[in-house]
């Protein structure tokens, strides 16, 4: 199965695989962002270090088994955050998602770790299409969609309503295929 780098770099940020040895960094991460986080993160809801570890482990199995590939988002050596590319939609494709620490916010950082995930998404046999879900009541995370040029391609109701106290139980479906994100490439390097 084909599997992604380890490590990804995208201007400023630099993605790079889980490891157990991040409990410490992502345990502090989550703990100081639980007001930025309990609204659209259903786990944050419970946090700990026992979960946190758990999430560690979690995430190996998922690479090791080709289900998810989790990174840690990082500025300067410093742990901002969690993404990830997750096959959740089907053969294909990935989903991505991604979080940020509450003071990493509003920086475009959560833009170039998503940038670096369809980079490397493309890259990978199969691959034709990468989606980002997110509530509708979560317009943060539409943006960084539409900064990358994915489009909308749905709202749908949740089936199960909303799954953290901020979310309508509306999910937004943005999408990009390969072909636009060769095109939107291509077009990059000609007008750079």
């Amino acid at each position: 199965m084909d599997k992604p780098a380890e490590t990804l770099t995208s201007d400023r940020v630099v993605l790079r695989r889980w490891r157990t040895t991040d409990l410490d960094a992502l345990d502090r991460a989550v703990s100081e962002s639980l007001d930025h986080l309990v609204p659209w993160m259903p786990w944050a809801a419970d946090p700990g270090r026992q979960r946190t570890a758990g999430f560690l482990a979690h995430t190996h199995e998922e690479w090791e088994t080709g289900q998810a590939f989790g990174y840690a988002i990082t500025v300067d050596g410093v742990v901002t955050g969690s993404c990830g590319l997750h096959r959740r939609i089907g053969a294909g494709g990935f989903d991505i998602g991604y979080w940020l620490h509450r003071h990493w916010t509003g920086q475009g950082i959560a833009t170039m770790a998503a940038g670096a995930l369809v980079r490397q998404g493309f890259r990978l046999a199969g691959i034709d299409r990468i989606e980002i879900h997110h509530d509708a009541a979560n317009p943060a995370s539409g943006a960084v969609a539409a900064r990358l040029g994915f489009t909308e391609v749905g709202r749908v109701p949740a089936p199960e309503g909303p799954a953290a106290p901020g979310e309508v139980g509306l999910h937004v479906i943005w999408r990009m295929t390969q072909d636009q994100w060769r095109a939107r490439d291509s077009e990059g390097a000609r007008s750079g």
